[in-house]
């Protein structure tokens, strides 16, 4: 058989095999990691219930921490929840690329009823 000679179902089979055809591939599913500060890309540190789903991250009943209003910094706020001078900006649901994520801290999820809704 020559290259004139392949058919477009030839074609299919010898790019599966060779990885570059469309396998069928497992399904996706969220996976819910807890309640989380993360920190991501340019500064923008936010809270929330930490959801994964392939590449994508998201927080949903999300916060940005505009003020962390603790001397302990950021790991104070995980244990202990939002202090009297902590300042949050509830967004929503905060979606993003796993690359675009530095660092998380898990949080004590007793303490951030806000996220856990």
């Amino acid at each position: 058989m020559n290259i004139e000679e392949l058919t477009v179902k030839d074609i299919r089979t010898l790019t599966a095999l060779i990885g570059g055809g469309s396998q069928p591939q497992a399904p996706v599913m969220d996976v819910d990691c807890g309640i989380k500060i993360t920190i991501l890309q340019r500064g923008w540190i936010c809270v929330g219930r930490y959801i994964k789903n392939g590449d994508e991250r998201r927080l949903e009943h999300a916060s940005v921490i505009r003020l962390w209003g603790t001397t302990g910094g950021l790991g104070e706020l995980a244990a202990n929840g939002k202090q009297p001078s902590t300042k949050l900006d509830p967004c929503g649901t905060v979606r993003f690329h796993a690359l675009a994520e530095v660092a998380s801290i898990d949080c004590n999820a007793e303490k951030w009823p806000i996220c856990a809704q």
